[in-house]
Order: C-alpha cells, then structure tokens, then sequence
C-alpha cells in the first residue's frame, strides 16, 4: 500500500520531459552522424536504455539511505577524481577513463555523490539549529567539503563542470538558509575576484574563450570559429528548420563538436525554431518541478538533494543554450539528455531518479497543486 501511494505522488512529469528530451536528441544524432555510420546514435540508444534501468534502480532506493552513505562514496570518487588526473589526456583534459570502447568520466558521476554528502552535512549541522551553518566555523567546513573536487576537477582542467558544482552548492546553501550578510560579501567578492583571475590566474586558453566571446570575429578562422559557425547554423534554421540531414553547417562539417557541445546549433538549424523554443519551454517546466518537489519535499535532506540537482540542471541548460548562441563563453558542457555521452546521461537519469523517489515520499495531499 505504502509503495502505491509513493508511486502516485511521484513527479512523473519529469521522467517524460526527460525521455522526449532525449528522443529529439536521437533525432539530432542520428543527422549528425551519418558520415561516421552512425556510431554516436547507435552507443547513445544504448546509453539512454541503461540510463532507464539504473534510473528505475535508484527510484526505490530510500533517498535518506543514499545520504547516509554519502560519505563513503564522496571519499570513493575523491579519490577517482585524483586517479583521473594520471590518465592520459583527450582534448587537453585528463576527465575520462578509457574502458574498452567506451569512456567514464567521474568529474560527472561525482555531482551526484557530492549534492548528497552536502546534504548529510548540512543536515547533520542543522540538527543543532537552523542559524547553526551561519556560523563562519561551519560555513568553512562546507565549503571546504565542496573545494575538495572543483579543485580536482578544474585541475583536469574542466572549468565547466566544476562551475556546475559552484551553481548547485549556492542553490543548496541557499535553500539551508544562509544569512544575507555571507551572499552580499560572496557577490561583492565575485565582483573583485573575477577581473583577478583574468588578469593573473587563468591560464591562456580560458582567456582565450572569454575574449573570443566578447568578440570572436576577431579570429573567425581560429578560436572564434566554432560560435560563429554555431550562430550561422542557428539562424539558418529559421521558423521549421532545413529539414534532417540538410543542415548546411551540420553536414558540411563546420559545426565542431556538433553531437556534444554544438547538439542544439544542429537542432536549430535542422528542425528550426519551433523545436528550439520548445527545448526550451521543456527545460523551464523541468526546472520548475525540481523545485517544487524542493519546496515540498517531507524534510531537510529532501528539499537540500532536489535544490542541489535543480542548480546542476539550471546551469547546464543556461550555459550550453547560452554558449551557441554567443551569450556565455564556451566551456563544453554537455546539454541534459540531447548531447552524445554515457556519463552524462546516466547522471542525468539518476538525478531523476532520486528527484522521483524525494516527490514519492511526500504526502502530496496536504499541498494544493
């Protein structure tokens, strides 16, 4: 009786966005690799099929028995994160393991394992008190637990995802309760901190792509390249898009990588505006239900994980849609279940999962809809 009622009250308006969501994304593969036999689609259907069995897996596993071993397995991907860094490197990055044919990367499993031991000690520390994570002791303790892997990650380098865990841990910190006085002092720090570490801190090729995107016809041939392409692939597609396998910079070559990075500038040029737009009103909604199930989870640690995925997902989105159009600085991050990537997609469906069994374990009755 108790599992019939968590099945009704789970959000399953999530796990069909998410499924259509990756349907369209098959659709876009299946175009953008034709000249390669269609490897990428064929791997990505086989992705998206284990995806669903390990997301149905973690659905029934109680979310707060996921929390309590969260320390383990936080320790067990730091340690990972500090293998990967030995490996040999793939486009100038060291984040992947090569198992066979296909590849794992651990910096994107590790968001997961790192939202869940965020949320045992915060929750832990909020046992004595909500205003207990104010105290600057405390705050430093979380701090320091996130600092541990965006260091390892940004020394990959992958600036992307460690700035995803940046995203999610405001969201979580926020959501604990944080007093206002640390957010204006973190915002008036950001504002002093980011013209240094332009100027002193980040290596050239970070630089690189901030200047390129204030400005990238100023090398159209170079590092500019790859957004001017994405921008004219993007307008090209106008209202209904050049139809599949028609996508002049898509099939000609120009978008570069076109079935990760550059998956959305292949839709919009493809399928047009009107599936774009509606990527797009499919992620708002997305969102939105992650963070109603954070606003209605039946306790701390609940509305902490949902508030911690809903920052994974909000900047994933904000910045690959941004980066093609010439909005954010390119910085390779994955679009959630359209761009090519095993790692990638199974996170994302066990990120669903979790949400599903945090919405399944709330008394859905007593809120109003």
């Amino acid at each position: 009786m108790l599992r019939k009622r968590e099945l009704k009250n789970m959000e399953w308006g999530l796990l069909i966005v998410a499924i259509i969501l990756s349907i369209i994304g098959l659709v876009a593969l299946f175009s953008a690799t034709q000249e390669t036999e269609y490897s990428e689609f064929t791997k990505q259907i086989i992705w998206i099929v284990v995806s669903l069995v390990v997301m149905i897996g973690v659905m029934f596993i109680d979310y707060e028995l996921l929390v309590k071993i969260s320390p383990v397995l936080y320790g067990v991907f730091i340690v990972l994160l500090i293998a990967v860094l030995f490996t040999k490197p793939i486009n100038g990055a060291t984040s992947w393991f090569d198992i066979g044919a296909f590849s794992f990367q651990p910096g994107e499993f590790a968001k997961i394992f790192v939202i869940l031991f965020l949320a045992f000690v915060i929750s832990k520390m909020q046992l004595r008190g909500k205003e207990e994570i104010n105290r600057p002791t405390r705050l430093l303790t979380i701090i320091a637990t996130l600092a541990v892997p965006v260091l390892l990650i940004v020394k990959e380098p992958d600036y992307g995802t460690a700035a995803a865990y940046l995203v999610a841990f405001a969201v979580m910190i926020f959501t604990a309760g944080l007093d206002k006085k640390y957010i204006i002092a973190t915002i008036l720090l950001i504002v002093i901190a980011v013209p240094v570490a332009y100027n002193f801190i980040l290596p050239e090729h970070a630089k690189e792509r901030i200047d390129i995107f204030l400005n990238p016809e100023s090398d159209p041939r170079g590092a500019g390249y790859n957004i001017i392409q994405s921008k004219l692939a993007i307008g090209a597609g106008g209202l209904t898009g050049m139809g599949l396998l028609k996508g002049n910079q898509t099939q000609l070559g120009f978008l570069y990588p076109k079935t990760t990075d550059f998956i959305y500038s292949v839709i919009g040029e493809e399928m047009g505006f009107i599936v774009a737009g509606t990527i797009i009103i499919l992620y708002v909604y997305f969102i939105t239900k992650i963070l109603y199930i954070a606003k209605t989870a039946k306790d701390d640690i609940g509305s902490l994980i949902a508030s911690g995925i809903a920052g994974i997902f909000l900047f994933h989105v904000l910045e690959n849609i941004g980066m093609v159009m010439g909005l954010l600085p390119i910085t390779g991050v994955p679009l959630p279940f359209v761009s090519y990537g095993g790692s990638s997609m199974i996170t994302n469906f066990i990120m669903v999962g979790i949400l599903l069994n945090i919405s399944g374990k709330r008394q859905k009755t007593i809120f109003v809809q």
